[in-house]
């Protein structure tokens, strides 16, 4: 908005000012021709009167005192030419005679006789003013050429010109009016757009199985923000049911387990989804001109992983098993690449040396493996000085190679034997149900998960899944 409000402020005043000086050249190219043609009615009356023979060797006679009554009347000065060019009679004092052409150029001979309206007008300039000179036959009563009268015009623009300053004064003030409006409007937008944004973001961060979850209400949402609602508050309807459900069972010990951990699967997209809403909220720009693309594609990610978290409710709710995995033929270095893009953090690296390698896996279980593994590496450098997670994707044998390195604190050695058991972990919080749960979906697809540690100075997990045969 504000652009266009530029480009067309820029677009009017450059119109005006063309505008302007088109009218100027027009005004004054007729004030002269009016002024030569009253000149040459004065010369010609003059002509009829008098008693000289017309003739050119009589004109310097014959306007002796008539051509300073002629320009008194007319108010401006004008010079009287034989037809070699040579100056006869000046209108002008004696003390400017010197400034005036004695002679006329050859050029101006020749212009003058070889135009059908046997008239020439010439842009000169003098003492750094520019100004026109205009030069005519003076013809006999017979039509015969006796001379050449010579008009120089000097422009007058400067009332034009305060004018046209004024004007462009006063478009100046109203579209910095315009733009202030245009800046609020916009203001305006972006705030009721990034309100939908950060209310759908607070309200994912509050989201709590062990408790009454309220939908989400936004009063005419857009088109994209509105599906993220509608998917949102479906799957609390779904959690809702599920857990009541979930209430009947808890008899045996099994059902607890297994709410425990969808009570994970749940959650663990919800990281990357709280993420995607906070660092788009934060780049917003209404002004950028892919912002409708952005929007698209941040709310493609989003509704996928709420379709995840809707399809584990909707299996919990039957006490079935989590989704059933898939078989997909992925590129992985684009499937990891996209998942770490997930998170907004700047020492968190992505490297590999393919473009593409092919295996056949679940691109949500995937993209659930590498969140996992990059978020416990987050956690374990929390506080650092100079914080470094790498993630790298490259081809081992048959094999492709997923590996999550940090700088953080590390595995104490009494923990390594037991970093992949259900319910074991070393934070303050959480349920210890992320390595193991990695664990299961590698072993999953005949992969392999192992992990080096030393303390104070990082860990590395190695994750190893077989390649597509052809």
């Amino acid at each position: 908005m504000i652009f266009w409000v530029i480009v067309a402020f820029i677009l009017i005043a450059s119109v005006t000012i063309y505008q302007y000086s088109e009218q100027n050249r027009d005004y004054h190219a007729e004030r002269m021709e009016r002024k030569e043609e009253q000149i040459k009615q004065s010369i010609d009356l003059v002509l009829q009167k008098t008693t000289y023979p017309v003739t050119t060797e009589n004109l310097g006679h014959i306007f002796k005192d008539e051509i300073y009554e002629i320009a008194l009347v007319q108010n401006i000065n004008f010079n009287i030419y034989d037809l070699q060019g040579q100056l006869i009679k000046s209108s002008r004092p004696k003390f400017e005679i010197d400034s005036i052409s004695t002679c006329l150029d050859a050029e101006v001979l020749n212009k003058l006789a070889s135009t059908p309206t046997k008239r020439y007008v010439e842009q000169k300039s003098a003492a750094g003013y520019h100004y026109q000179a205009s030069y005519t036959y003076i013809n006999d009563r017979r039509f015969k050429h006796v001379g050449i009268l010579n008009l120089p015009y000097f422009e007058d623009n400067s009332f034009n010109d305060k004018e046209l300053k004024e004007i462009l004064l006063r478009l100046t003030g109203a579209y910095l009016l315009l733009m202030l409006l245009a800046i609020g409007l916009a203001y305006l937008i972006s705030k009721y757009i990034t309100r939908s944004l950060q209310t759908i973001s607070d309200r994912l961060d509050q989201t709590d199985l062990t408790k009454r979850n309220e939908k989400i209400i936004i009063e005419n949402p857009s088109e994209e923000i509105g599906k993220l609602i509608t998917s949102y508050n479906e799957m609390i309807d779904e959690l809702e049911i599920s857990a009541a459900k979930l209430a009947k069972g808890e008899r045996e010990q099994a059902w607890r387990e297994m709410a425990k951990q969808v009570a994970h699967e749940i959650k663990n997209p919800l990281t990357p989804m709280r993420l995607s809403v906070q660092n788009f909220e934060r780049k917003f720009d209404p002004n950028d001109p892919d912002i409708k693309k952005k929007v698209s594609e941040y709310s493609k990610t989003l509704i996928q992983q709420i379709d995840t978290m809707s399809s584990i409710a909707s299996a919990f709710s039957n006490f079935a098993k989590m989704p059933a995995q898939q078989n997909e033929t992925l590129n992985v270095v684009k499937i990891v690449k996209m998942a770490v893009d997930i998170f907004d953090e700047n020492y968190i690296q992505f490297s590999s040396d393919e473009e593409e390698i092919i295996a056949k896996l679940d691109r949500t279980q995937l993209i659930r493996v590498v969140t996992n593994l990059v978020k416990n590496a987050t956690q374990a450098i929390a506080g650092l000085e100079e914080p470094s997670v790498l993630v790298t994707v490259n081809k081992d044998g048959d094999y492709v190679k997923i590996t999550v390195g940090d700088n953080g604190v590390g595995i104490p050695m009494e923990s390594k034997e037991k970093v992949f058991e259900p319910k074991f972990t070393t934070k303050t919080s959480g349920m210890g149900l992320g390595l193991g749960m990695v664990k299961n979906i590698v072993e999953t697809y005949n992969g392999s998960i192992q992990f080096v540690s030393q303390e104070d100075k990082g860990t590395v997990f190695t994750v190893h899944f077989p390649l597509a045969k052809d």
